[in-house]
């Protein structure tokens, strides 16, 4: 799943726990994927393309069981809810980055081909529902899941206009009709990785700062004063 909606479920996270700083919401439903930039940037995981990109398709996640395997996104979120949990004894934002750095991998469950290890280990079972092979079909899921956090956030239109936005940017990654960036990044994975990376700085910058305007509907008139 692209940056942008993967921000955006830090918003459902912060209606369900208001009293946990959207800050560390942030940080932990992206995480996982600062680990993959910096992993990728080692040399430790990595990405390769077609010969030609035309679609979030021919962009391929070839080995990345340390970031994006289902068992070590688990340990990392449990290690992650211990210490919040026992280290700075704060149990409800122990639950809530917990629950924001597995949202990660689900997410990408779904989106992804078979490309996410079970285990962190050569040969490991790959999983992934692979939306992203039907590109166009990817491009509507993303965009109302984003749309959906909104909505359950009940955020101003500001922020709804953020979350659009981007993912209308990204259009041109889920079709060939649509010339964009992407035809630059055959056989260039660390530009697509570097590219990635700004994205999520920036999407997380903008959800953080955006989600701060309350709605219409949130900003409730004060109480009339009484008639003498």
């Amino acid at each position: 799943m692209f940056a942008i909606n993967h921000a955006a479920t830090a918003l459902v996270l912060k209606k369900k726990f208001p009293g946990v700083s959207m800050i560390w919401l942030l940080i932990s439903v992206q995480l996982i994927e600062l680990l993959w930039v910096a992993l990728n940037f080692l040399g430790i995981e990595r990405t390769i393309t077609d010969a030609a990109v035309h679609s979030v398709a021919n962009i391929h996640l070839v080995h990345m069981p340390y970031s994006h395997s289902i068992v070590m996104t688990v340990v990392i979120a449990a290690a992650a809810a211990a210490v919040l949990r026992y280290g700075l004894k704060q149990s409800a934002l122990a639950l809530a980055v917990g629950i924001g750095i597995l949202s990660h991998i689900v997410l990408d469950l779904l989106t992804h081909t078979a490309d996410i290890a079970v285990l962190p280990i050569a040969g490991s079972v790959k999983l992934g529902l692979g939306v992203y092979s039907l590109p166009l079909l990817g491009f509507v899921v993303e965009t109302a899941y984003g749309i959906w956090c909104w909505w359950v956030y009940r955020g101003s239109r500001s922020l709804l206009a953020v979350i659009v936005l981007f993912n209308v940017m990204n259009l041109s990654f889920f079709t060939a009709a649509i010339a964009g960036p992407e035809t630059l990044l055959a056989e260039h994975p660390l530009i697509i990785t570097a590219a990635i990376f700004l994205q999520i700085v920036a999407t997380l910058i903008l959800v953080g700062v955006f989600a701060k305007r309350k709605s219409a509907a949130d900003v409730k008139s004060p109480t009339p004063l009484p008639q003498s």
